[in-house]
């Protein structure tokens, strides 16, 4: 068990406490992104369920020992490993369009080298991707959404699971084969992007937890439950308290599992009542040797720089398009503050000149002083941010940015270089629009380019203001 959780010393923790017969009913991994917190909440599961292993209390440890192996071909397992038992429920937001392109590419891959015969394991790899997002919009967890958000949605989902039916149907070794088999894929990416952008939100509301703690409560279909709660950190204040309930008097055969990589976020009542296993960031050869077992790629990167490579948008326009955005920011709170008469603020110097050349260097241009203007080349040059993680990571780089552009600069006029570190004001500007942004697209659905433009405006504003 556990054997596709590499580098981790939690998940042999893990392993040994099951062996042991002393698995806690409620749990906490914690860890820094891709460092295989999810993958080890779904093996539970799997684990929790195989027919194959005798129940813990009763076997003898040697016994315990080889417990649910990956290779199990029980019906449980059978079904764990496509992400299709009805005993876990997953809910919790997090970015899902990476791993599946991703998973969509290795599998690809493999069936252009095996002329249309992809493996059974590049194959499940990537149903398990489209599948982890899916396991979101479980009709449990949506029975009390309004039926003007499971109308849009349900046309979405129901596609995603008609093409995965076709993926098994589809003739194997020709050529014909494989432009199919692309194509088919091409469609699953489109809509799986188009179903993360749409229907998921930011944070967990509290009607989710209460719809899960009813689910827990009823009988498996086998021998447990697991519920998994990704990104815990993100629950509503209600949706703590109510998690905190089922915490306190938990079904019998109800395991639950948490995750995040902020635990400190979580209230001192909940992490009281969850055993900790803590996912440390994994070095460089375990990540690669990852990369190679599980997407069959020989690419020397880290797990979350390879999965963000998949995406339509690079990492690299991201940077420089936020380095653009940055520098008309900057641009527009100079005019501003000169025509109010005002001086310019220091730390407004540095961020043009720092960033303005990095955007000039991408080929982007000179900043823009117009909210409208710089709002619409960046929402086009990043692919309209169809991709739900991609506006996260924009505003991650202008956060990155503007920390940046106070430590790298040039010696002043007289020959001295700035010495004073950024006033916190300065930095609590940038973070308060920045989360502002992240909540309107991720929880609001407000479109990401009137968001820019309110960003622009806002930014620009205060910081002619401070």
């Amino acid at each position: 068990m556990f054997e596709n959780v590499l580098g981790q010393a939690a998940a042999v923790q893990l392993s040994a406490d099951i062996e042991a017969g002393i698995l806690a009913p409620a749990m906490l991994f914690s860890g820094p992104r891709a460092s295989g917190k999810g993958t080890a909440a779904l093996e539970l599961g799997r684990v929790i369920s195989c027919e194959a292993a005798p129940e813990p209390p009763d076997a003898d440890p040697a016994a315990r020992a080889g417990r649910a192996p990956w290779g199990c071909q029980c019906a449980a397992c059978s079904r764990h490993k496509l992400l299709i038992h009805p005993d876990i429920l997953c809910l919790g937001p997090r970015p899902f369009s990476a791993e599946i392109a991703a998973s969509a590419g290795a599998f690809l891959r493999e069936a252009s080298a095996s002329q249309g015969a992809a493996s059974t394991s590049s194959r499940t790899l990537f149903i398990r991707a489209i599948r982890k997002l899916l396991a979101r919009f479980n009709p449990v967890l949506w029975e009390d959404e309004p039926k003007k958000g499971k109308t849009a949605i349900a046309p979405l989902v129901n596609s995603l699971e008609e093409d995965i039916d076709e993926l098994d149907a589809l003739p194997s070794g020709t050529p014909e084969h494989q432009e199919a088999l692309s194509k088919l894929c091409a469609g699953m990416l489109k809509t799986a992007f188009k179903l993360e952008a749409e229907g998921l939100s930011e944070t967990i509301p509290i009607d989710r937890i209460r719809r899960a703690a009813w689910w827990g409560r009823l009988a498996p279909a086998g021998k447990g439950k697991l519920l998994v709660i990704e990104n815990a950190d993100r629950m509503q204040e209600e949706a703590r308290n109510s998690l905190l309930k089922l915490l306190e008097e938990p079904p019998a055969r109800l395991t639950v599992a948490l995750t995040t990589s902020r635990p400190g976020s979580l209230l001192p009542t909940i992490l009281s009542r969850l055993r900790p296993y803590r996912f440390n960031a994994r070095d460089a050869t375990v990540e690669a040797d990852i990369i190679r077992r599980v997407f069959r790629d020989s690419k020397e990167s880290g797990i979350s720089a390879y999965l963000d490579s998949f995406l339509p948008v690079s990492a690299d326009t991201l940077d420089s398009l936020a380095a653009f955005f940055a520098a008309s920011v900057a641009l527009k709170a100079a005019l501003l503050s000169k025509r109010r008469g005002r001086p310019i603020l220091n730390e407004v110097v540095l961020l043009g000149k720092f960033t303005a050349p990095k955007a000039e260097a991408a080929g982007l241009g000179r900043p823009l002083g117009e909210a409208a203007a710089a709002a619409a080349l960046v929402f086009e040059k990043a692919d309209k941010f169809q991709v739900r993680s991609i506006f996260s990571r924009f505003l991650f780089c202008l956060l990155e940015l503007v920390s940046l552009s106070q430590r790298n600069h040039e010696p002043d006029a007289a020959g001295e270089p700035f010495s004073f570190l950024p006033p916190v004001a300065y930095n609590e500007v940038w973070k308060k629009y920045t989360s502002w942004g992240e909540t309107a697209v991720g929880s609001y659905r407000l479109s990401p380019v009137l968001v820019l433009e309110k960003l622009f405006t806002g930014l620009s504003r205060d910081m002619a203001e401070l």
